[in-house]
């Protein structure tokens, strides 16, 4: 029986049971991170494997044994053998993960009911060591839940929404259990959410040469372009930067002409963070690989709402290629969708849904979801009176951890009450303490715990006010995801049972979380060890099939993430015919690494600044200050820059004995200048008007004193 449909939704737990052996002897080295250890079984499969250090300086080896007899651990630091290395295992019959041995009862695996725990029991006492995983798939998500009784038997449940049919894969030691896959019938009441959904086809954008105008758009309405700052880095890792332009309101485009073919790094950033979507991989010449994993998405829309208001998000295909496009929006009510292609690889996406509550936004290319889909989003209730709501005195940067800072929230006659809490980058929630200063102004204090970038959220009546929540630099945030790359033949291609790696180079990438994650038709044994350059992530997949490598750095996709690897091969097997593993649902595999800063020589940083549009010819300048100038007083004149597109005003004052005493300017709006200066002497004065790098019409104008 198969079932099939646009809304199947799936979920997934996994629970580890490893063998633990000490190794003979005392391992020297006092640092676990510089070591790496593999082992190889008698068929001759290689995997990596987890060192563990002792209270007595012992070395513990954790690994999955998936054969008997005699095993052989290689113990590295830096490609070399440890002393002692190679160490001898012995694994005997009863310690083999045997997924025929497990023992599942329950008539959850059967029939199950919605909105309530749905619960069996599996025992594994006699099936040896292996990692036992279960994943559902059926019409709604559900949530699992998984308790070690630490003998051995768990006990799991799983609570669906919607009414329906789903299918349980229950694995151990990479094997199906006896049973598996389950088809469970689940009745009840359904959520009645409901479901709303556009599809449009992409057509590919034409190949970019080197030398042409290159353009990428993203819509962010509600700032400024001063605040932004966009730099490309070329595949030979030549920085530079960009010029950013507002095409419309709320719309702007990066343009660059690049020097070479091949892959770009496109970074923008609002107020020195990462927008969201960015760093973007921008392929000059032939695009190398398409589809799903090619395309991403960012925007507000994606992350909250606010009920009966637009909720905006943009995907850009480009790197894609050509193919089916598909956005759905799955919640409390019916979402309204708006579509606009930009016709240069990009599109802008909108929908508004008319009830609060939680959200699903699902993103498809090719029927297939792309990175990070389906979405969760809340949308909040109507503003009310949390719109009246005005922020003052807020540290916008300078922000150090473990320091208090306050701001003020002016009320403007709003009633109700403000809660607001910090959340850090780790995932750590802090209330703010907030103090009523009169019937009107509220007084909110806070203090980070780290460095990175926190979440300051503040509602009103429980509802976010405008700008809620409020991203916050805290201390030395030196962590790029743009600085970072990935080469090695295991982001390539990889045979089945053969141990394969890549290299992660972190240099002038500063610390941060680099977490990586394995997505295939197994799951796949995986370590990563600290190199000179960065990190090296091993893995050896048993299975045949497209695996996707995803790489991120503080929660952002590194350039060229995710990677599509085909693995071929048969299904490895032993010596004895039997497979090591069997092709299931999508697993994955992940691992985390807190990395250390790590400086490469021959590439240094500098601070990034603003590529600005303008036009110093349509500026324009009068006033008396400009003609006449009089001893102690303050002489004046106005510069008017409003057609002038967007930089920085430069005004200098020089006389017979050097520049003047004083020089004040003042902006007065809409690129609206008056400045006045001081002289002390007599004499002939230059003063120099500069719009950019570029003078104004008439300047530097003559001026007798």
């Amino acid at each position: 029986m198969k079932f099939v449909g646009e809304g199947r939704k799936r979920n997934q737990i996994s629970v580890g049971s490893c063998s633990e052996v000490q190794l003979p002897g005392k391992v020297p080295d006092a640092d676990i991170r510089s070591l790496n250890a593999s082992i190889t079984a008698p068929s001759g499969l290689e995997e990596p494997c987890f060192l563990k250090k002792l209270p007595s300086d012992n070395v513990c080896v954790s690994f999955t044994p998936r054969e008997a007899g005699s095993h052989t651990v290689a113990v590295k630091r830096m490609g070399k053998h440890i002393p002692n290395s190679p160490f001898k295992i012995d694994v005997k019959d009863r310690e083999v993960g045997d997924a025929k041995k497990v023992k599942v009862s329950g008539a959850a695996l059967k029939e199950g009911k919605t909105h309530v725990e749905n619960t069996f029991s599996v025992d594994t006492r006699n099936a040896g060591f292996g990692g036992l995983s279960l994943s559902m798939e059926g019409p709604s998500k559900v949530e699992i839940q998984c308790k070690d009784n630490e003998d051995g038997t768990l006990n799991m449940s799983y609570k669906p929404t919607e009414p329906g049919y789903y299918i349980v894969n229950l694995k151990f030691a990479d094997h199906h259990v006896e049973g598996s896959p389950f088809t469970v019938k689940v009745s009840g009441e359904g959520s009645n959410r409901q479901r709303e959904k556009i599809q449009r086809q992409r057509e590919a954008v034409p190949i970019t040469e080197v030398g042409s105008q290159c353009k990428l758009t993203f819509k962010m309405p509600g700032i400024t372009s001063f605040d932004l700052a966009a730099t490309v880095t070329s595949p030979g890792g030549v920085t530079e930067d960009a010029e950013i332009k507002e095409v419309e309101d709320g719309l702007y485009a990066v343009a660059f002409v690049p020097k070479e073919l091949g892959v770009h790094t496109v970074s923008v950033r609002y107020k020195e963070m990462h927008i969201p979507g960015s760093p973007f991989q921008f392929t000059v010449g032939p695009l190398r690989d398409g589809g799903a994993h090619r395309v991403h998405a960012g925007g507000p829309g994606l992350e909250r709402g606010e009920q009966g208001e637009p909720c905006e998000f943009n995907i850009w295909t480009r790197e894609a290629g050509a193919g089916a496009l598909a956005v759905s929006v799955e919640g409390p009510s019916k979402a309204q969708i708006d579509y606009k292609d930009r016709k240069d690889g990009s599109c802008y996406v909108s929908y508004v849904a008319s009830e609060p509550g939680e959200y699903r936004v699902g993103i498809k290319f090719n029927d297939q979801h792309i990175p990070d889909s389906p979405y969760k989003v809340y949308i909040s209730p109507a503003m009310g009176d949390a719109h009246k709501l005005e922020v003052a005195q807020f540290p916008e940067s300078g922000v150090q951890p473990d320091k208090p800072y306050t701001f003020l929230v002016r009320k403007n006659g709003a009633k109700g009450e403000l809660d607001g809490k910090i959340v850090s980058p780790s995932g750590i929630e802090d209330d703010c303490f907030i103090q009523s200063i009169d019937s009107d102004t509220y007084s909110v204090r806070f203090m980070a715990r780290e460095n990175g970038i926190h979440s300051l959220h503040l509602k009103f009546n429980g509802v976010h006010i405008t700008g809620s929540p409020y991203r916050i630099k805290v201390g030395k945030v030196d962590a790029d995801p743009a600085a970072l790359h990935a080469y090695g033949n295991g982001l390539v291609e990889v045979k089945t049972g053969q141990k394969t790696d890549f290299i992660i180079d972190t240099c002038n990438a500063g610390s941060g979380a680099l977490g990586v994650t394995v997505d295939g038709p197994s799951k796949v044994s995986m370590d990563c060890t600290e190199v000179e350059e960065g990190y090296k992530v091993r893995y050896t997949p048993l299975v045949p099939g497209d695996y996707y490598i995803s790489i991120k750095y503080n929660g952002y996709h590194i350039v060229g993430s995710p990677y599509k690897v085909s693995c071929t091969g048969r299904i490895f097997c032993i010596i004895i015919g039997a497979d090591l593993a069997e092709r299931g649902a999508q697993e994955t595999s992940s691992i985390l690494v807190e990395t250390v800063q790590k400086i490469s020589k021959a590439k240094q940083t500098g601070p990034v600044l603003p590529l600005f549009k303008s036009d110093a010819s349509k500026v324009t300048s009068k006033g008396m200050g400009l003609k006449k100038a009089y001893l102690g007083k303050q002489n004046q004149f106005t510069v008017h820059a409003s057609d002038a597109g967007n930089n920085i005003l430069y005004v200098g004052v020089y006389g017979p004995k050097g520049p003047c005493e004083e020089v004040y300017m003042k902006h007065t709006g809409r690129n609206n200048y008056n400045v006045s200066y001081l002289v002390r002497e007599r004499g002939e004065y230059i003063v120099i008007v500069k719009w950019g790098d570029d003078h104004i019409p008439g300047s530097p104008y003559k001026v007798e004193v």
